[in-house]
């Protein structure tokens, strides 16, 4: 998947579909060119082809997040404790979109007086029953799919802050200590919030080691902690090392 072609999923996300004059517009290329990025994206599994245009997949946007959320939920529960534990009450949070952060958000529930911003709905949702928490919820482009709010917005809301922590997730992490993902919007919005904090942590479970996405979002080694459910492979611990970078095993309740 190319540049190009991750910028026409991006679009199609935004809205559920898209047609090919829009796309061409947008993306300053011909209609032709729209036509085979549409048709590699069909063949590639993540749309569907209609007349003038294409849509998301049916229903593949849903179970892709239902599988996710259900994927390692025993390591993510323990993710979520852990780094829970190390903050303390009267902190000012900001959690990013994915399962693992909706864990965290659940281990916080039990904290007092706390400010939380998030782009996630789910997250938003989960802490509403905190009264102690006062919840910000960002603008922006509601991903239907997961309830995450992309886009330029959102990254403009997150400037307005300056937090104790930021914590967010990734769809892969690689031996060279790169956190990566698939979707360029999510991508710009997670570097705006590890710019709006004091502490900045990742928060994965170790299948996101074996896992591949094409977008870099930033390096382990700039990020403070990093919360995992199982010790990192040799090559990810000098870089954790090198960097200063701490690693918090997890583990799960017997």
């Amino acid at each position: 998947m190319n540049i190009r072609q991750m910028q026409i999923l991006e679009v199609v996300r935004a809205s559920g579909r898209a047609s090919v004059e829009e796309l061409s517009a947008r993306l300053e290329v011909t209609p032709q060119t729209i036509r085979r990025d549409l048709a590699e994206l069909a063949d590639q599994g993540v749309l569907d082809r209609v007349h003038g245009g294409a849509i998301l997949r049916s229903g593949a946007s849903n179970i892709a997040y239902e599988e996710r959320r259900r994927m390692n939920e025993g390591a993510k529960a323990a993710i979520g404790r852990a780094c829970a534990a190390q903050i303390p009450d009267n902190s000012s949070v900001i959690l990013n979109i994915g399962t693992t952060t909706e864990a965290v958000a659940r281990a916080l529930l039990r904290h007092r007086n706390l400010t939380v911003v998030t782009n996630n709905m789910n997250v938003a949702n989960i802490l509403a029953a905190n009264e102690s928490c006062e919840v910000l919820v960002a603008g922006g482009l509601l991903r239907r799919s997961d309830g995450g709010l992309v886009g330029d917005l959102t990254s403009e809301f997150m400037a307005n802050f300056k937090t104790d922590y930021a914590i967010i997730g990734c769809s892969a992490l690689d031996e060279d200590g790169d956190l990566l993902d698939f979707d360029m919007a999510e991508v710009r919005v997670s570097r705006a919030i590890l710019r709006q904090a004091r502490e900045r942590w990742l928060v994965t479970d170790s299948a996101k080691l074996a896992q591949k996405a094409p977008i870099r979002v930033v390096s382990l080694g700039e990020l403070d902690a990093l919360f995992i459910d199982q010790p990192v492979p040799e090559a990810l611990a000098k870089v954790c090392e090198g960097a200063g970078t701490r690693v918090i095993v997890a583990t799960a309740d017997p």
